[in-house]
């Protein structure tokens, strides 16, 4: 007989009236095939059967209730990561803050001064000077510069012996040795100094080469000169020169308080001081260093690399500098204490893990899988770790601020930092859970059930 079956003709073999087996229906060897129970259905190869899935709100409530079974304990398992991740905040935050206040307070004078130092000329030489007087003016045209001034100094000007009247008594000593310079008009705004007495010389002085002085304020009280309404007289070499001002209050060029400074043609002309050995130029806050590269070439164009400038160092190597130091002192501690909360993490969750055997074993027979078991402690040691991360940022965010409140500083924190902190002690949680779980999920549920815990 014949069966249509997808279109093609079959011929279904013949029935054995013997009741035995047709031998295609035989099994291996001619034993007879099990029967399948009736309502079954043959399963294809290679299928596993369904585990039984667990809902993730589940599972963190039976984590939380795990952590908050043992307040106690839990809680002095996550001060190991509180210290951890506390110190890592104040590390950072103190490093951060010390550097900008540092920087901050570092010498606003000293960020913005540059000089310009030019070569003295050799004995008998004749060329000339890399420096002119009238080169100032070209630097305070540079962008940036807010006052330049140029000095003038000699070796046999550094010891010069000055009296404050012309009468020598014998006897007695007479007079102060002190230096001599000449400087352009612009000096009291390059020295950050004041008049504290009379006026600095102007360009009518220099252009009369008028035998006029300003004495800086140390060398006034050394001469005994107070006042200059009265128009006192200092001399040295032979001549005789009108005192018009005393400068004070000198930032820069501390060594200028103890000198006298005459016009640029009169010190030419009586002390031999014609060339220009240094030129002092103040810049606005950030503009040092271009200006550094820019006044050699205004000042001696075509001579410029014989010339050395002295630059102020820049601001954000001298912060990332103060900062890496800070944060290479302390932050082994942060890692130390860091690995102390793991340790101690793992310790609580392994014990947790024993204590618990019974549980485990109950969980594994009623159906759970191995990755539910190891899915529950790993949740707890994580719960912990970010507990402790949450606790020890909020900490060390006010540990910072405290510190640089009482030492009237501005703290400066890093926004990922405070929301990393956090993460990175769910991380520790999480990595020292992993062996505790792993050890709960391997657990034979016979075994636990046995176990006497």
């Amino acid at each position: 007989m014949t069966i249509p079956l997808r279109g093609r003709s079959r011929t279904r073999p013949a029935q054995d009236t013997s009741g035995r087996p047709a031998p295609h229906q035989r099994g291996v060897r001619g034993r007879t095939p099990r029967p399948k129970a009736a309502g079954s259905r043959g399963r294809p190869r290679g299928h596993r059967h369904d585990r039984p899935w667990m809902d993730p709100r589940d599972l963190w409530s039976e984590a939380l209730a795990g952590v908050l079974a043992r307040p106690v304990r839990s809680a002095l398992t996550t001060l190991g990561t509180v210290l951890g991740i506390g110190t890592l905040v104040i590390t950072i935050g103190i490093a951060s803050t010390a550097a900008n206040q540092i920087v901050g307070r570092f010498d606003a004078l000293t960020a913005t001064s540059v000089s310009v130092v030019a070569p003295r000329p050799a004995p008998g030489a004749n060329e000339p000077p890399p420096i002119a007087w009238s080169g100032v003016d070209a630097v305070t045209r540079l962008a940036g510069v807010t006052s330049a001034a140029a000095l003038a100094e000699g070796d046999g000007t550094s010891n010069v012996r000055i009296r404050a009247n012309d009468v020598i008594a014998p006897g007695t000593v007479n007079g102060q040795t002190l230096a001599v310079f000449s400087a352009t008009v612009g000096l009291p705004a390059a020295v950050h100094g004041t008049m504290v007495s009379g006026r600095f010389f102007d360009s009518g002085d220099i252009e009369r080469h008028g035998q006029v002085a300003v004495l800086g304020d140390q060398a006034a009280k050394l001469l005994g000169i107070d006042d200059v309404e009265q128009a006192p007289a200092v001399f040295f070499e032979g001549q005789s020169y009108t005192v018009i001002g005393v400068l004070g209050g000198i930032q820069r060029e501390q060594r200028l308080s103890t000198s006298v400074i005459l016009p640029p043609t009169t010190g030419a002309d009586r002390m031999g001081l014609k060339d220009v050995t240094r030129v002092l130029i103040n810049t606005s806050l950030g503009a040092a260093q271009q200006v550094a590269r820019q006044a050699p070439i205004a000042l001696a164009p075509g001579r410029a690399d014989s010339l050395t400038v002295l630059a102020p160092p820049d601001l954000s190597r001298a912060r990332k500098g103060v900062q890496g130091d800070v944060n290479g002192l302390f932050l082994v501690l942060g890692l130390v204490s860091l690995v102390v909360g793991a340790i101690g993490i793992a310790n609580v969750t392994l014990v947790t893990v024993m204590e618990r055997v019974g549980e485990i074993g109950l969980r594994r027979a009623l159906g759970a899988s191995r990755r539910q078991v190891a899915g529950q402690f790993l949740v707890e040691s994580t719960a912990i770790g970010l507990l402790g991360g949450i606790v020890g940022a909020a900490i060390g965010v006010v540990v910072v601020v405290c510190v640089a409140g009482v030492k009237q500083w501005t703290p400066v924190l890093d926004l990922r930092l405070a929301l990393g902190a956090p993460v990175a002690g769910a991380l520790v949680g999480l990595l020292a859970g992993l062996y505790p779980s792993l050890r709960a999920a391997r657990m034979e549920p016979v075994d636990a059930l046995r176990s006497p815990s």
